[in-house]
């Protein structure tokens, strides 16, 4: 299979890495392509084939590396001469997408656990659809994001279906968030007024769509941003949808989503939705779920952090302010209930400005113990539940009045019970050996709150979500494939699978089919400080500058922190390169207007590591500035770090390192996106030469060629540029003194 399994001492893993075992059978004669009405028969076969054996299951001694229908099948599709190939005209078929597909059939065919990852450009998406298309079995796809799930569901969908001309039903499903409410669009057409005149238009924008729409998919709308205030007006929660008691049941946007999945054979969702249904979070899916024979999990390297959030729970200040104005719009109509009403909802409006205000002293992050130890901030939460116990009882005699008072009595319960389980009934149980300032976990969760720039939100977050996930998964008896492009750290699978837990999954790995050494350059600048030291952002900026005239521009900057993004900004304002800063503009805003730019130079944070997809001669530089070590200031991160510490392990080998390899590995795969891609990556942190673990990282990337000299740089722009060594085939590193000055030598 060509990968590499689980490394670590004992025996081989159980991955499809290795030798095949000796003298193995041929595989069965491939499909003929002049065989259209076979092919065209086979996916209504194949169900009738696996019913055979049992789906899911294989015959005794049935060796692992024979194909069997469906790999022999998805692998002819994606070759030469088949069905993709013969009906897309840009289609030409990898060797490495052929072995994805075939680990990914054979799983699925043995309804068995699979951690593939693979490199950008290998193909994944059309290595997943293929045999999930042909095997007929009840699939989810779940996607890192609502972009990738719609480009997914949209454009490389219906392309492949249509190729293999196979009619499986497919569904798209979103959370509820993403569908406009008829009820509540209803209810703001009542507001008294709008925040400003654009506000305004833009609300009439959405109602013009509403009557035309037949999704009622918020994407649909062109310019409206995530953070639009507009959103909660006219989208519904589990906690204020009216469900069956709504007026708009029978033309529920999400109703309708729903019913379409629940008839479709193959439905794609997104992370967010699967895990807010894993976690019970009563997103609509329970009967779903239990159904599907196989699930796909596209950018599995998200999942374990997201877990977290939906294995939680939480509140804020937001919604809390959005239920006293719901309370006043529902009482709309209502005799008497407005007059109720307005005194309590006054009174949690001015306890959470209040509460806001005290907790200005407070770091940007921190534990509930640090909240809770000051004493205004204290008596802040103490004033919030106050008013959320009057507002509930206010709420009590008018839930038969309206069904949507009703609603917001179960929400301001709801409210009242999160607040009290956050605060703590009980005095947690601390290890008096430690500093009570660093206490964090309670029970296996961590209490921990975030300011915002006018508000804040309250969490509860378990530090270890493998337990849940394996239950969730074992339940299910059904396929999952975990599969994106950085997974592994130094080419093993261990730190994800525990965290996914996993305990015996097969594995794959297939690199980038990109020729590296010959479009892609490694430059470590040389005389750049410590990190941490007093003027490294200086010496950052004076080492890329000429970088940026060399390549004219047209680079990616990713910083460590807000703080360096907006230094290095100010520095290169006076640059001959339109400057595209993350924060100043939105980010579809941004990314469109730096390809449009040709020359221009974008600088971002830790969250443009992801998404930023730019093919072309736009993006021939991606710089990083500093290794990207998790900031202590997470409490989560702390709270798994002492747990780690606390079972004997080591913190920064079995988590910090890890973690930050793979962070690495995502920036780093924004230089080359395709054949055509050229472009230089330059690495600014110089504990990659200097530091033991430096070579955990270097071993992690693909096979760069890599220098110290800026001379190389110049000459890979050059107009005539040359390889600036053999570009033979990597080899692997070894330990030894540093190179000299200017030297350039092989990355392995």
């Amino acid at each position: 299979w060509g990968g590499a399994g689980r490394g670590g001492p004992g025996p081989p893993p159980r991955g499809f890495g290795g030798p095949p075992p000796p003298n193995p059978p041929p595989p069965p004669p491939a499909l003929s392509t002049t065989q259209s009405h076979e092919q065209t028969l086979l996916p209504l076969l194949l169900p009738l084939l696996r019913l055979q054996t049992g789906a899911g299951q294989r015959p005794a001694g049935y060796p692992f590396h024979l194909m069997s229908d469906l790999v022999h099948a998805s692998r002819e599709a994606l070759s030469e001469g088949g069905a993709l190939a013969s009906h897309l005209d840009a289609f030409v078929p990898r060797p490495a997408q052929l072995r994805l597909t075939e680990a990914i059939a054979a799983s699925m065919q043995q309804r068995d656990l699979l951690l593939a990852e693979a490199g950008t450009g290998t193909g994944k998406t059309f290595a997943y659809l293929v045999p999930v298309l042909l095997s007929g079995m009840r699939t989810i796809i779940s996607t890192g994001t609502r972009a990738l799930q719609d480009q997914l569901y949209h454009r490389d969908l219906p392309r492949v279906r249509q190729a293999l001309g196979v009619g499986l039903r497919s569904a798209l499903l979103k959370g509820r968030s993403n569908y406009l409410c008829r009820y509540r669009l209803q209810q703001a057409r009542g507001e008294p007024r709008f925040s400003s005149p654009e506000q305004a238009a833009q609300f009439q924008r959405i109602l013009a769509w509403s009557g035309r729409s037949e999704s009622g998919d918020i994407a649909e709308l062109d310019g409206l941003a995530d953070d639009s205030p507009l959103l909660p007006m006219v989208t519904s929660t589990v906690d204020n949808c009216l469900g069956n008691e709504c007026p708009f049941w029978d033309d529920c946007f999400v109703v309708r989503a729903r019913q379409r999945a629940q008839a479709a054979d193959l439905v794609v969702v997104n992370h967010h939705l699967l895990l807010a249904d894993l976690a019970l979070k009563q997103e609509g899916f329970g009967e779903l779920l239990p159904g599907a024979q196989a699930f796909v999990i596209d950018e599995a390297h998200q999942l374990p952090e997201l877990a977290a959030q939906f294995f939680g729970e939480g509140f804020g200040m937001r919604p809390w302010q959005e239920l006293g104005r719901d309370c006043l719009v529902e009482a709309r109509g209502v005799g008497g209930a407005q007059s109720a009403l307005q005194e309590p909802v006054d009174h949690l409006q001015q306890a959470l400005s209040a509460l806001r205000a005290a907790m200005e002293g407070l770091p940007a992050r921190g534990t509930q113990w640090r909240a809770l130890a000051m004493p205004q901030v204290r008596e802040g939460f103490d004033a919030v539940m106050s008013s959320l116990v009057v507002l509930e009882l206010a709420l009590q005699p008018l839930r038969e009045a309206a069904a949507g008072l009703d609603a917001c009595h179960a929400r301001a319960r709801e409210a009242i019970s999160r607040l009290g389980r956050w605060l703590g009934d009980e005095e947690p149980a601390l290890d008096f050996d430690a500093d009570p300032a660093e206490a964090t976990a309670v029970a296996g969760d961590v209490l921990w709150y975030e300011l915002t720039a006018r508000g804040f939100r309250c969490q509860r977050t378990p530090m270890d979500v493998s337990a849940p996930l394996r239950e969730h998964r074992e339940r299910s008896h059904a396929a999952w494939i975990f599969t994106s492009a950085t997974l592994t750290v130094g080419g093993g699978f261990e730190h994800i699978a525990t965290r996914l837990g996993l305990d015996d999954p097969q594995t794959l790995v297939q690199p980038s089919p990109f020729n590296w050494p010959e479009q892609a350059l490694c430059y470590l600048p040389e005389g750049l400080p410590d990190p941490a030291a007093r003027g490294f952002g200086t010496a950052l900026i004076q080492v890329l500058r000429p970088v940026l005239q060399a390549s004219q521009g047209r680079a990616f900057l990713l910083f460590a922190s807000h703080r360096a993004l907006r230094e290095a900004a100010e520095a290169l304002r006076d640059g001959p390169w339109p400057l595209f800063v993350q924060g100043e503009a939105p980010r579809a805003t941004l990314l469109q207007r730096f390809r449009e730019s040709g020359n221009g130079v974008l600088l971002g944070s830790a969250s443009f590591r992801e998404g930023v997809d730019v093919v072309g001669e736009a993006l021939s530089v991606v710089v990083i500035d500093k290794l990207p070590f998790a900031t202590p200031d997470d409490p989560v991160y702390e709270a798994r770090l002492d747990a780690i510490r606390t079972q004997g392990g080591n913190p920064f080998r079995d988590e910090q390192l890890p973690q930050a390899v793979i962070a690495l590995k995502q920036g780093v795969g924004r230089l080359i996106r395709s054949e055509t891609d050229r472009g230089v990556l330059v690495l600014c942190d110089p504990r990659l030469l200097n530091r033991g673990y430096g070579k955990v990282f270097l071993q992690s990337l693909p096979p760069f060629r890599r220098t110290r000299a800026l001379a190389d740089v110049q000459a890979f722009f050059a107009p005539q540029w040359a390889p600036v060594a053999d570009a033979a085939a990597p080899t692997a590193a070894v330990a030894g003194p540093e190179p000299a000055p200017g030297a350039t030598f092989p990355l392995f």
